[in-house]
């Protein structure tokens, strides 16, 4: 069960594990354990003071809980062995008289705010208070983290009172007024433990059913199994960015697809029995999923009709598949994946202008030649050994420029002039590796055009050659034929016919 769905609060608890000498101070490490969640906080004896001053002050705490200064050996052994034992039985009771919501220097001691649920959302909900109809009015990009939106989700869940510290500024109404309003969202999750915490942020759950106006998201770090409520957003949402978070296209696109067997996008017409019709992305035009673990474009590329941009880089992608379904497509990368045929490509890509397939395992081209609409082409880092392999987009009438370094072909010589040469009278429209074509090399284009011309001129007559000894041989054999013929024929009637030996008998 996650943590929130139960109906007690989880315990809080702290120890002291131990202390270190920094130059001339002690500084005791204390470890904060909240459910299954821990954190490690260090202070020194000055800190606890402070506190404690401040409990005093405002929540009438015992001025004589903490244990008292010492100046002479405060740094020895025994005293800093006794001292611990006592700091750490000064908080437990502070957690014991504070059992709700901790007031904020405490929150802020042992850094609730940044680990725990209540404290979270009291630290982010103070913060919009103050800062959130600036953000919103700026049209800013606001950065949460998974665990800030994982408390969020928790404490929504928990159906607790929305200030639970009494404060206002901290109440959650603040959070989701601004997560109501705001457009553009990033959600940046850490590679490994967060902070000083035993967290992995990309296992935690969390709801963006919270937002209802996002233009923009981008989510990096997260689980998106865990992701609920982005759907929400369909009718929204314009651009789409998903990095180190997902295993395949649907679980992004269609969370749905895992409790429904057969299902198709709205507004399909189909004949085949479904048992879900799920709603399209309306507005989605640009979708960045560079950067994961996808292994197949799946049909999930279906509900985003109006998509002009997909970028799928970095990824384990083996077959370009389905993405007949995008009309509107006009920039494609597929750079960084682990594909090796483009057999068939231009009925899926048919109004490509940018299609980046850099880093794959090409060794052929052929496909690319009815790309008829192909601006810019990077092919670079592929397997591409034969210059007649460029034949393929010679006769592309849009391509503009192309990109072919760090392929075997690369380290022929005259390799430039060579590649330009197979675009013949459209050389100087094209440029190759991101570099504009010299006259010179121009020049040598004429001359392997030329020769090229000359092979072509040369094995037409050796072929004209060869047909007309050919017809001639066989025009011979046939004149002979025809002369076998007629010679049969005209003597047939002068020859004598033969007398058998019974008419002689006759006779």
């Amino acid at each position: 069960m996650e943590a929130g769905e139960e109906s007690e609060e989880p315990p809080k608890e702290v120890r002291i594990l131990g202390s270190e000498l920094v130059e001339t101070y002690t500084v005791y490490i204390i470890q904060v354990s909240v459910g299954n969640h821990q954190w490690i906080v260090k202070h020194r004896y000055s800190d606890f003071h402070d506190l404690h001053e401040k409990l005093v002050s405002e929540k009438k705490i015992d001025k004589n809980l903490l244990p008292p200064k010492k100046i002479i050996g405060k740094n020895s052994k025994s005293l800093v062995e006794k001292r611990q034992k006592e700091l750490e039985v000064y908080l437990q009771t502070l957690l014991v008289r504070l059992p709700l919501a901790a007031p904020k220097v405490l929150s802020q001691f042992l850094h609730f705010h940044l680990y725990e649920v209540i404290g979270i959302t009291a630290a982010l909900a103070e913060e919009l208070f103050h800062k959130g109809e600036q953000l919103l009015m700026a049209g800013e990009v606001f950065t949460i983290s998974p665990l800030q939106l994982y408390a969020v989700t928790q404490q929504l869940r928990q159906g607790k009172p929305t200030c639970a510290n009494g404060d206002a500024k901290t109440d959650l109404g603040h959070i989701l007024d601004f997560t109501c309003r705001l457009k553009y969202l990033k959600i940046t999750g850490a590679g490994g433990p967060f902070g000083t915490s035993n967290i992995q942020e990309h296992l935690l759950p969390f709801d963006l059913s919270i937002f209802k106006s996002l233009h923009q998201i981008q989510v990096t770090h997260c689980g998106a199994k865990l992701i609920k409520g982005l759907t929400t957003s369909k009718h929204t949402l314009a651009t789409l960015s998903v990095q180190f978070s997902a295993t395949s296209m649907m679980e992004i696109l269609v969370p749905e697809a895992y409790e429904f067997d057969q299902w198709e996008p709205e507004g399909a017409s189909t004949s085949c029995p479904v048992t879900a019709v799920i709603p399209t992305w309306k507005t989605l035009t640009t979708l960045d999923m560079s950067h994961n673990s996808i292994s197949q474009i799946d049909d999930s590329v279906k509900l985003m009709p109006k998509l002009e941009f997909l970028d799928l880089s970095h990824n384990d992608v083996s077959l370009v598949e389905n993405l007949q379904h995008l009309y509107n497509l006009i920039h494609l990368d597929l750079s960084y994946n682990k594909v090796v045929t483009l057999e068939g490509i231009h009925t899926k890509l048919g109004n490509i202008k940018t299609l980046n397939l850099a880093g794959n395992l090409l060794e052929r081209l052929c496909g690319l030649n009815k790309l008829y609409s192909l601006v810019n082409l990077d092919l670079s880092n592929n397997k591409i050994e034969q210059i007649n392999e460029i034949r393929n987009l010679g006769g592309l009438p849009c391509l503009e420029k192309v990109v072919l370094c760090n392929n075997p072909l690369s380290i022929i010589p005259d390799y430039r002039t060579k590649v330009l040469a197979q675009f013949g009278d459209r050389a100087s429209e094209v440029c190759l590796d991101n570099i504009i074509t010299t006259e010179k090399e121009l020049d040598t284009v004429e001359v392997l055009k030329a020769i090229q011309k000359a092979k072509d001129v040369k094995y037409r007559m050796n072929n004209s050659d060869k047909k007309i000894t050919e017809d001639s041989k066989l025009s011979a054999a046939s004149s002979k034929s025809n002369c076998s013929s007629l010679t049969v024929h005209s003597s047939s009637p002068s020859l004598p016919h033969p007398v058998s030996s019974s008419q002689g008998n006759h006779e």
